[in-house]
C-alpha cells in the first residue's frame, strides 16, 4: 500500500464558472483510522453538478467547502483496515465522504456495503447510486407518473437524466429528451426516449417542445435550468408537475437569480405544481428504492452509460466536463485499481 495520500484542497471560491486553479493539489501521509473508523482506498470518485454550490460562499442547502479543505464527493473503494464490526479489509464500499483524495476514513453512518457480484462496483455511484436514487425518488414522490402522460427531461442524457427517461417508460409514459448533441439524443432513442430535442440546434426551444409534446408537459424533470425550462412551462398540460434538480445551465452565474420570464400565471392556469428536490430527503428509503433499480438493471430495463476519466490529477477536470456538456454519461474518476 502507498504510504503517501493525494487530495484536491479547495484553493479559492470560484466566481463564475470555476477553473481548475480553484483547487490544489496537495500530498499527505496516508491517514490512520481511529476507533470506530476504517480506512478506505478509493477505486472511483463521482463528480456531479451540485460541486458547483458547494464551493461557493453563498448560502446554499448544505455547508460549502472553506479554503484550504479537501473537496467534497462521494466514490467507492476498498476497505483496507478497520476498527468497526461489520466492515473487513477486502469489503468493497460506497459513501458521500470519500472526498476528493486516495485514502479516506469512513464511519459506519453514510457508508454502504457495495456487492461486486450484483453490478461492477462503479454503478454504485450512477444507476445504482446517487444518479439512480435521485431519478427513483424524484419520479415517484413529485412526478407520480401515470400511464399515457408525456414526460420531458433535460440533460436527459446526463447521470440523472438517463434513468429518468427510463423510469418514465417503465412507468408506460412517452418520453421526450432534451439534449445538447446528435450523439447523446441518440443515446437517449437506444434507452426508450420516444423523441428528442437538441437544444443547441432547435432555434426557438419552445416551438421544438410544441411540437415533440403535442398534448402538453405532463411531467417536466428540470436538470439545467434557464431557456429549456422556460420552453417547457410554455408548454405545461393540465396538472403538470414539474420538478426542479439542476440548474447546470447556470454554473456561470451561480450566485445570481436565474432570470427569465415570470411563470406564476402558467402554473395558475394549469392548475401545475412545481417542487424542488433533493435526494438527502428521502436515504432513509435507499433499501427498497436500490433494490427495484438493481432488479431493472439485472432484467435488461435498466442502461446506463458513464464517462471515465482516469488519474486523481485530473479530477477538477472531469468536474469541468460538466458545466461545458464535453461529458456524455456520468461522470467518473478512476483513482485506483479495482479490486481482482
Amino acid at each position: 500500500m502507498k504510504n503517501s495520500n493525494r487530495r484536491w484542497v479547495l484553493a479559492a471560491h470560484p466566481k463564475g464558472l470555476p477553473k481548475e486553479t480553484d483547487w490544489r493539489l496537495e500530498e499527505e501521509p496516508v491517514p490512520d483510522p481511529g476507533d470506530g473508523e476504517m480506512l478506505v482506498r478509493s477505486i472511483y470518485l463521482s463528480v456531479d453538478p451540485y460541486m458547483r454550490g458547494r464551493v461557493s460562499d453563498a448560502k446554499n442547502y448544505a455547508a460549502g467547502v472553506q479554503i484550504g479543505e479537501v473537496m467534497h464527493g462521494g466514490g467507492v473503494g476498498e476497505v483496507v483496515r478497520s476498527n468497526l464490526d461489520g466492515f473487513r479489509p477486502g469489503d468493497i464500499v460506497e459513501s458521500m465522504r470519500f472526498h476528493w483524495q486516495e485514502f479516506a476514513t469512513l464511519k459506519a453512518a453514510g457508508t454502504r456495503k457495495v456487492d461486486p457480484s450484483i453490478a461492477p462496483i462503479h454503478t454504485a455511484l450512477s444507476c445504482l447510486g446517487m444518479p439512480g436514487l435521485t431519478a427513483y425518488f424524484a419520479m415517484e414522490t413529485i412526478g407520480k407518473p401515470q400511464a399515457g402522460e408525456t414526460v420531458l427531461v433535460s440533460a436527459a442524457s446526463g447521470a440523472v437524466g438517463q434513468v429518468v427517461g427510463q423510469i418514465a417508460k417503465l412507468r408506460g409514459c412517452r418520453a421526450v429528451a432534451v439534449a445538447g448533441s446528435a450523439e447523446k439524443l441518440a443515446w437517449c432513442k437506444e434507452i426508450g426516449y420516444d423523441a428528442g430535442i437538441n437544444y443547441k440546434t432547435a432555434g426557438d426551444i419552445g416551438a421544438a417542445v410544441a411540437e415533440a409534446c403535442a398534448q402538453g408537459v405532463d411531467i417536466y424533470f428540470d436538470n439545467t435550468g434557464g431557456e429549456i425550462h422556460d420552453a417547457a412551462m410554455d408548454n405545461l398540460a393540465l396538472h403538470a408537475r414539474i420538478i426542479i434538480c439542476g440548474m447546470v445551465s447556470r454554473a456561470a452565474e451561480f450566485d445570481a437569480p436565474d432570470i427569465g420570464e415570470r411563470q406564476m400565471r402558467k402554473l395558475l392556469v394549469a392548475r401545475a405544481r412545481m417542487e424542488g428536490f433533493l435526494v438527502l430527503d428521502h436515504m432513509e428509503r435507499t433499501p427498497e428504492a436500490l433494490a427495484e433499480l438493481a432488479g431493472w438493471y439485472n432484467g435488461g430495463q435498466l442502461k446506463f452509460r458513464e464517462d471515465i476519466v482516469a488519474g486523481i490529477e485530473n479530477v477538477p477536470t472531469a468536474l469541468l466536463r460538466l458545466f461545458s456538456g464535453e461529458n456524455f454519461g456520468k461522470q467518473l474518476v478512476k483513482v485506483g485499481e479495482e479490486v481482482t
